[in-house]
């Protein structure tokens, strides 16, 4: 009867939306009649299931259907003809994927290494079930629910997995189900509704417990603050507030009794699959304390990513058949082969997602300035609230730079989410959606089974233009961080969607996705520092060469062409680049390569990552020798040959170790790097026209001849190379006298 009553409530909620949503009928938007719209044109509605209604999506996608709302039975996800996330497991898969990094970058692998597990939830459910069935080597030493409280002090790893199989598969199990005979010794499970508990001695060892008798409540306290590995949040309930706040803030009144601080946990890493299990101010204490954990948001996207991919996927196959190129049958089918495809397409965006929070945590005490700077753009233009969403004030900004310490993972997960709302809003309001170029990652939206049999249909796709949005500023902000589009335009005025075009340009060119995916295939078999190191040199390359394409390509709008303009002389200075840097620029690759294959990485994936921190010269160098009329291979050995002689790497390399006190030191550093490359291409181009440039001559012999033309500038070169030779601390105004000086030797004669 509850049941029925429930359903009841149910269809008459969902009447109630559509009856007030706009609708599509003939590719026309069709206004509800009999309602008044006051807002823009909007038929995009869409139920997600959740706990409670998680088997109503066939009821759902009915009304819709009685409704003719075109969406069909893409309104509601999950239903019998679509994915459903408990027998996939995708949420819990996806926030695996942060726990396996997690782990992974304090040096352990839990695919092959047994671990302890607290958990928060039951067998029977999606998160915690699919869960503790994602890894074989899973110790799970306590767990609780509603009604019962585990615990197996010393379980076998083999024989636990396959009993929480058992208990997966049998129909509303819960704890008590859980075959007590193979618990460990002194394993208990306890019913959460007995006034008291009396403890074993190995669970009192387990959980550092003086006391024998003790409450439920007080029993899951310490379940909650003991030594585990892991801490996987599964069932619903905040169970972890920061120190600072009250439970009455927390407004979760039914774990008021279990809740503990954040810096009272004691375990490693914290994997966040249910929704709130954290406050987010309790990750910020966890995280400041050491320990590992994200946001709810991130570890369990998974689930909300795969409804989508339904969505879009029923949309494209809904308009096939209306137009009779497909049975319902057949889609049905085509929807149930591509499951396995659908899920590895999402674990994909739980992956990017955790890499980049660990770059971006990486370097979080460097970003502190752009980090402070995006929060405060945010704020000004009223899209953040920084005590709603969790992220420091200037104060405690202030006091962490002092520390030496940066944004947490949970602050900088906010910030990515941001981040892209922010840039998605203006990516879509451009025209950059409808760029031939960008069309491919359209495409690569769906699964392979449908990229080549419905081409046509994927690009007449009604949310094309959404799908490519998001895709974009997912990949942008993924490889090169939250700060990337706000610091390029603090340094050359132009648009989200200019720098999202530069930033596709240079991806193309350089050829960065494939790179990208070579360092990640080295997963589990070189050191996680490793891999992110290399990743930051690449990010480094793409900060740099976005901002040249930015400055010195005037058709941005032709990201095509751009491509095809720069990306054959690119790819011959990266080619050949251990031959045509100069000897010392050849040391330096040399060091760094050697250092690479020390560690595990592959000879030809070290010999590219070793050349990153200078290929973005390649852009300059492709622009020279055009406006030269002159071969890439001979521009480049020029250009190397003069950056060693006038010692501009020395001067770059020098610019690095001078503390910048404001932005004003910031602002005048980039200022300074301006003109130094400005002087550098006004040289090149000076030396190869003038009448001693030969092609067949030796570049040194060649550049030196040049000097000698003028005694003047062999005594800057001089005075440039004897004040660097000091070795001592530079200041920015030698570094502007230095870079003035090399500009006045193109007017020397």
């Amino acid at each position: 009867a509850y049941r029925e009553e429930g359903i009841a409530c149910y269809e008459t909620l969902i009447r109630g939306l559509l009856d007030i949503t706009d609708n599509i009928v003939d590719g026309v938007i069709r206004k509800p009649t009999r309602v008044v719209c006051r807002d823009n044109d909007d038929p995009y509605l869409v139920v997600a299931a959740d706990k409670g209604t998680a088997t109503f999506s066939d009821i759902a996608n009915r009304i819709a259907q009685e409704y003719e709302f075109w969406l069909d039975d893409a309104f509601a996800s999950g239903g019998s003809a679509g994915y459903d996330h408990k027998k996939m497991g995708i949420t819990a898969r996806g926030a695996w994927e942060s726990v396996k990094r997690h782990f992974l970058e304090i040096g352990r692998d839990i695919q092959r290494q047994e671990f302890t597990v607290v958990g928060v939830g039951d067998m029977s459910g999606d998160v915690f079930g699919n869960g503790m069935l994602l890894s074989d080597c899973i110790r799970l030493v306590g767990a609780f629910d509603h009604r019962h409280i585990f615990i197996d002090p010393s379980p076998i790893a083999k024989l636990s997995y396959s009993e929480r199989a058992r208990l997966f598969e049998l129909p509303n199990s819960t704890w008590a189900d859980y075959d007590s005979s193979i618990l460990s010794e002194g394993g208990r499970i306890f019913d959460r509704s007995a006034k008291t508990v009396q403890l074993t001695s190995e669970i009192q060892k387990l959980l550092d417990i003086t006391d024998l008798i003790v409450t439920p409540d007080t029993l899951i306290k310490y379940l909650l603050k003991s030594r585990a590995d892991l801490l996987w949040m599964g069932g619903i309930g905040t169970c972890i507030k920061a120190s600072t706040e009250s439970h009455e803030q927390v407004r979760d009144r039914s774990c008021d009794a279990i809740r503990i601080n954040g810096n009272e946990l004691r375990c490693n890493v914290v994997g966040e699959g249910a929704n709130l299990g954290v406050t987010q101010l309790g990750r910020i204490e966890f995280s400041l304390r050491g320990g590992r954990i994200n946001t709810d948001a991130i570890d369990n996207a998974g689930g909300v990513n795969c409804s989508d991919h339904e969505v879009n996927i029923k949309i494209l196959l809904n308009r096939v058949m209306r137009e009779g190129n497909l049975t319902r049958t057949k889609r049905d089918q085509i929807l149930k082969n591509m499951t396995d495809d659908v899920a590895q397409l999402v674990l994909r965006d739980n992956y990017l997602q955790t890499q980049a929070l660990s770059i971006a945590h990486e370097c979080a005490v460097q970003s502190l300035d752009r980090h402070q700077q995006l929060i405060r753009r945010f704020e000004r233009v009223g899209q953040v609230d920084r005590q709603v969403a969790g992220l420091p004030d200037d104060e405690v900004i202030e006091a962490r730079r002092s520390a030496g310490i940066g944004l947490t993972r949970p602050e900088l997960a906010v910030l990515l989410a941001h981040t892209k709302i922010s840039l998605y809003g203006e990516i879509i309001a451009s025209d950059l959606p409808d760029d031939p170029l960008i069309f491919k990652d359209l495409i690569a939206y769906f699964p392979v089974q449908l990229q080549a049999r419905f081409a046509n249909a994927i690009h007449e796709h009604p949310l094309r233009r959404e799908i490519v949005a998001t895709k974009i500023v997912n990949n942008m902000v993924n490889r090169v961080g939250s700060g990337f589009v706000d610091d390029i335009q603090s340094k050359i005025q132009c648009s989200d969607a200019d720098v999202a075009r530069a930033y596709s340009i240079v991806l193309n060119i350089f050829d960065l996705p494939s790179f990208w995916s070579d360092v990640e295939d080295l997963d589990r078999n070189v050191a996680p520092d490793v891999q992110t190191s290399m990743m930051l040199h690449g990010r480094a390359l793409v900060e740099s060469a976005t901002l040249w394409i930015l400055r010195n390509v005037k058709e941005l709008s032709d990201v095509l062409g751009a491509t095809d303009r720069f990306k054959p002389g690119v790819r011959r200075v990266r080619t050949e680049f251990e031959n045509l840097i100069d000897f010392d620029g050849h040391v330096l690759f040399k060091r760094r390569m050697e250092e690479l294959i020390l560690h595990g990485i592959p000879a030809k994936l070290a010999s590219v990552a070793a050349a990153l921190p200078e290929l973005n010269t390649a852009l300059e160098i492709t622009l020279l020798a055009e406006i030269c009329t002159q071969k890439t291979d001979v521009v480049a050995r020029i250009y190397f040959t003069i950056r060693s002689q006038l010692g501009i790497r020395s001067l770059i390399s020098a610019a690095e170790r001078v503390p910048q006190r404001d932005a004003w030191d910031a602002r005048a550093l980039r200022g300074w790097r301006d003109l130094l490359d400005t002087s550098q291409r006004s040289l090149v181009i000076e030396l190869i026209v003038s009448g001693v440039f030969d092609v067949d001559e030796n570049e040194e012999k060649l550049v030196e001849s040049w000097l000698a033309r003028s005694p003047s500038r062999h005594q800057i070169i001089s005075s440039i190379k004897a004040d660097l030779q000091r070795g001592e601390m530079p200041s920015l105004s030698m570094l502007v006298v230095f870079s003035q000086e090399i500009a006045a030797m193109s007017l020397v004669h």
